[in-house]
């Protein structure tokens, strides 16, 4: 070969180099590896892979991500981060508009597609839209692919075309027009670009406890809770290997263990609904476990309604659907939101709830509904204020579903509890925490009460309080409000509106 045709196959060989097929995957709130279809077409399709996550919390605003949700988003990077090493790639990170970032990291690698899963929010929605047509008028592949949800939110619609404010109809809508593919493998190699583009540190986001307020109150979180994808695999086999059996009798029950603990790996993307659902119905093998799959299942759906919600009814997160609900007669008292937030409120089913969410980021689903009964009616405070609240301090803080559970329990949204339906924070006690293991785990100052008097301290007399160790107003306080006068204020209020 001569001198000549060897220079001219060297620059064709460089030109080749130069000229091969780049994708970015644009990670949002989809951090795993498995079942990620926007990363899977990509390695389809692509000669190099290129994974990034932008850090653009102004572009959600006003529902930027929440204080707990920053906490547990810093380790599921890391977790991501790690998880793409061992398969020969990296992630890349990045802060700033998310359409220039892109950009800039076309030009970097000479990416000629970018590949996401959509999101289902009314900010991101708009945003992607934007980016999606900037892209292609520039002569980039721009593709979103469906990764978060079982459904298209705009393809299940009532028989008069329209969207559903009911579950049960919904649900079953869904259910039979649902053809769940099996899940998608995770890569076991992803090629990489000649060159990886810089990426900015992980700790310059600040997303830690520590970064955000100078205080780690994140101690008993982070003890609790293990993000990232191999954690919420994990997660979901113990579920269902260990407690999917009694869901049914137990998901009622905070003081047993009964909860999948699933909700902030499927608002993460660690997991996905699909996952969740092949597992579960792989399991069934008789009747009792088809009965206890199928109660679990239905939060499943009540998650996708959330979002079929949402889509449809935007502004879910700040007016209530049923209008009449825009006059009603809210309160705005301070001090007893503060109380309620601290969990001081004098009710231990209300206090110990408030005082889990602040430990861990989560609280159990029953008490969810028991403290915000209590905030919408017995105090006749805005459900926005329990909104913006949970939004801080769950780390799995999703507005689709804290929109549609804050408006339920407040009876102003789509298949709501009736307003009249207020809570007996005593009974639900007794109820759903009958030995009070639950109220002593968060409020250790009533550890020594009988159990008799465990969800109404009030009534003990003074020996017994004494014998406790309790002095009411001091140790532990009084009620806030009393619950008969409370609930007939919460019905009068109600009458005023109909």
């Amino acid at each position: 070969m001569s001198l000549a045709s060897s220079a001219l196959l060297l620059t064709w060989g460089l030109s080749i180099r130069l000229e091969m097929s780049a994708t970015i995957v644009w990670f949002r709130n989809d951090l795993r590896l498995a079942d990620n279809p926007a990363l899977f077409r990509a390695l389809e399709k692509s000669e190099a892979v290129i994974p990034l996550f932008i850090w653009a919390p102004e572009e959600e605003e006003p529902w930027a991500p929440g204080g707990a949700h920053r906490w547990w988003l810093h380790s599921s990077l890391e977790s991501l981060k790690e998880s793409l090493k061992s398969i020969g790639s990296d992630l890349i990170i990045r802060r700033g508009s998310s359409l220039n970032v892109l950009r800039e990291v076309i030009n970097e690698t000479n990416a000629n597609a970018v590949f996401w899963n959509q999101g289902y929010l009314p900010a991101l929605r708009d945003r992607d839209s934007i980016i999606d047509k900037s892209l292609s008028e520039e002569g980039v592949t721009a593709r979103r692919f469906s990764g978060r949800l079982l459904h298209d939110p705009e393809l299940i619609r009532t028989g008069s075309d329209k969207p559903y404010r009911v579950f049960t109809p919904f649900w079953k809508n869904l259910q039979a027009s649902l053809d769940i593919a099996e899940p998608l493998p995770a890569p076991s190699s992803l090629p990489a670009p000649g060159k990886w583009p810089a990426t900015d540190p992980l700790g310059d986001l600040e997303l830690t406890a520590f970064a955000q307020d100078h205080v780690d109150w994140a101690s008993q979180i982070r003890a609790f809770w293990r993000p990232g994808e191999s954690g919420a695999n994990d997660r979901l086999d113990a579920f269902v290997d260990e407690a999917l059996i009694d869901y049914a009798t137990r998901r009622n029950r905070p003081d047993k263990t009964g909860s999948s603990l699933l909700s902030p790996y499927l608002h993460h993307g660690e997991l996905s609904p699909r996952q969740v659902w092949q597992k579960v119905n792989a399991w069934v093998q008789n009747a009792p476990m088809r009965e206890a799959a199928n109660s679990f299942l239905s939060e499943i759906g009540w998650r996708e309604f959330a979002y079929h919600s949402l889509w449809h009814f935007p502004a879910l997160p700040n007016k209530p659907l049923r209008e009449k609900y825009a006059g009603f007669g809210w309160t705005d008292d301070a001090e007893q939101l503060r109380r309620w937030q601290q969990g001081r409120t004098g009710y231990p089913m209300v206090d110990a709830g408030m005082r889990q969410l602040w430990a861990l980021g989560w609280m159990h689903n029953r008490v969810r509904m028991i403290v915000g009964s209590f905030l919408t009616k017995h105090l006749l405070i805005h459900w926005k204020h329990g909104q913006d609240w949970f939004w801080d301090t769950l780390v799995d803080g999703d507005l689709a579903n804290n929109a549609l559970n804050w408006q339920w329990v407040a009876g102003s949204g789509p298949d709501a509890q009736p307003f009249f339906r207020i809570f007996n924070p005593i009974t639900q006690g007794e109820r759903y925490d009958p030995e009070g293991a639950y109220v002593r785990e968060w409020i250790p100052e009533l550890r020594d009460l009988p159990t008799k008097y465990i969800h109404k301290p009030w009534e003990a007399s003074p020996d017994v309080l004494e014998n406790a160790g309790i002095v009411l107003g001091t140790t532990y306080p009084e009620p806030i409000v009393d619950h008969a006068q409370a609930r007939k204020r919460a019905l009068d209020a109600l009458e005023l509106i109909k």
